[in-house]
C-alpha cells in the first residue's frame, strides 16, 4: 500500500514538474521548434556528411549548420527585412497621399458595375466592402510599419532568439539520434508505438517545412517576376506577400494576383489584364496545384482537404507557425487513430480502415531509418 502511495505521489510530482518546465520554456516556443525542425529536416545531410568524415560530432553539426544557415537562415531574413522595408514604404505613400486605396476600388467599380450589382442580390453593401478593403490594406501596411519599428526598438530580443535557435540546432543536430533513443525509453507507449509516432511527427516536420516553403518561394518568386515585367509598383513587395499567402493552400497567391488583374483590365490595360490572368492560372496555379500534392500531401500522407483544413486551423491557432503545426496534430490525430484501430479492434468505414492503413504503411516505410 505504502509503496503504491510512493508510486503515484512520485507520478504526481513528476507530471507538475514537467508542466511547470513546459511553461518555463513556453516563451522559448519559437525558436525551440524552429530548431527542432531545423534537426529534422537536415538530418540526412548530417548522415551523409558523418559517413565522409567518421566519428567527428562536432565538426559535422558545425558544418551542416552552416549549410542551414546559408541556405535557409540568411535568406529568409533577407525576405522579411525587404517586405519590412517595402511595407514600411507603401504606408508612408499612404500617409503622405500617394496612394489611396478607396480610390483604386472606386476605379474598379465605375469599370465593372455588375460587381456592385452582383453583391447587391446578397445583401452586401459594396461601400461597406471598400471601407473595409481599405482599412485592411492600410492596416496591413501598418502592421509592416511597427514591425519594422519593432524589430529596430527590440533588436536584441529578436537575436537573442535567433542565436538560441542557432545554439539549440546545433545540439540537436549532433545528438538528436541520442535524444530520440531517450524519449522512446522515457515515454510509456511502447516502442514501436513511440517509433512510429516520432517517425510519423519528423515525416510531417519535414515535407510541411520543405513543401510549403519551397513552394512560397517559387511562387513568390513567379508572382513578382510577372509583376516586374508588367511595370506594377512595388513587384517585390507582392512577390513577397504572394509568397506568404501561398502557404494557404487552395487560395494561395490568387489572393493578390486576381485583384491586380481585376485593377489592370479596369483601367484599361486589357493586354496586361490578360498577360497577367493567363500566367497567374497556368504558371502560378499549376506550380501549386502540381508540387504541394507532391512535396506536402503525399509526404505526410494526408487527404488534400485534410491539409488545407489542418493548415488554416495551425495559423489561426498557433500563429505563422501553424503552416507545420496545424499538419503535424492532424496527422498525428490519424496515427493514433490508425495505432488504435489496429490494435483495439475493426471500425467499419472506407475512411478509417484508410487511417489505419495510412498508419501501418507509415510504420513500415519508416521503420528502417530512425530519424
Amino acid at each position: 500500500m505504502y509503496g503504491k502511495l510512493e508510486t503515484r505521489t512520485f507520478l504526481a510530482m513528476l507530471v507538475g514538474v514537467s508542466l511547470a518546465f513546459a511553461l518555463l520554456m513556453k516563451p522559448f516556443f519559437g525558436p525551440i521548434f524552429w530548431a527542432i525542425a531545423i534537426a529534422l529536416i537536415f538530418h540526412p545531410i548530417r548522415e551523409r556528411l558523418a559517413k565522409r568524415l567518421g566519428d567527428r560530432p562536432n565538426v559535422i553539426a558545425l558544418l551542416t549548420l552552416i549549410l542551414c544557415m546559408i541556405i535557409v537562415v540568411i535568406p529568409v531574413l533577407g525576405l522579411v527585412t525587404s517586405l519590412v522595408a517595402e511595407g514600411l514604404s507603401v504606408y508612408q505613400k499612404i500617409q503622405d497621399g500617394e496612394l489611396r486605396p478607396g480610390e483604386y476600388i472606386d476605379r474598379v467599380n465605375q469599370s465593372f458595375p455588375a460587381i456592385e450589382a452582383f453583391l447587391a442580390q446578397f445583401g452586401v453593401d459594396f461601400a461597406e466592402v471598400r471601407d473595409r478593403a481599405s482599412n485592411a490594406f492600410v492596416g496591413g501596411s501598418q502592421f509592416l510599419a511597427k514591425q519594422a519599428l519593432g524589430v529596430g526598438q527590440n533588436t536584441f530580443q529578436f537575436f537573442l532568439g535567433l542565436s538560441l535557435m542557432v545554439y539549440l540546432a546545433f545540439f540537436l543536430i549532433r545528438d538528436g539520434s541520442k535524444l530520440v533513443d531517450l524519449l522512446i525509453q522515457a515515454l510509456p507507449l511502447g516502442d514501436e508505438r513511440e517509433r512510429l509516432l516520432l517517425a510519423k511527427f519528423a515525416e510531417v516536420t519535414r515535407a510541411t517545412v520543405k513543401g510549403n516553403l519551397l513552394i512560397a518561394i517559387i511562387q513568390g518568386a513567379l508572382g513578382g517576376l510577372i509583376f516586374w515585367l508588367l511595370n506594377i509598383q512595388g513587384a517585390l513587395l507582392w512577390g513577397v506577400v504572394m509568397a506568404i499567402v501561398s502557404l494557404i493552400p487552395a487560395v494561395g497567391a490568387a489572393l493578390v494576383w486576381v485583384p491586380a488583374a481585376v485593377y489592370l483590365a479596369a483601367t484599361g490595360e486589357i493586354i496586361s489584364a490578360v498577360i497577367l490572368t493567363a500566367y497567374g492560372t497556368v504558371v502560378i496555379g499549376l506550380s501549386d496545384n502540381i508540387l504541394r500534392p507532391i512535396l506536402v500531401g503525399r509526404d505526410t500522407k494526408l487527404p488534400d482537404y485534410i491539409v488545407l483544413l489542418s493548415t488554416l486551423g495551425g495559423i489561426v491557432m498557433f500563429g505563422v507557425n501553424g503552416f507545420v503545426m496545424g499538419p503535424l496534430v492532424a496527422a498525428l490525430f490519424m496515427a493514433f487513430w490508425g495505432i488504435f484501430i489496429r490494435e483495439f479492434g475493426e471500425i467499419p468505414g472506407t475512411a478509417v480502415h484508410n487511417m489505419a492503413d495510412t498508419a501501418t504503411e507509415t510504420q513500415q516505410s519508416e521503420k528502417p531509418r530512425q530519424d
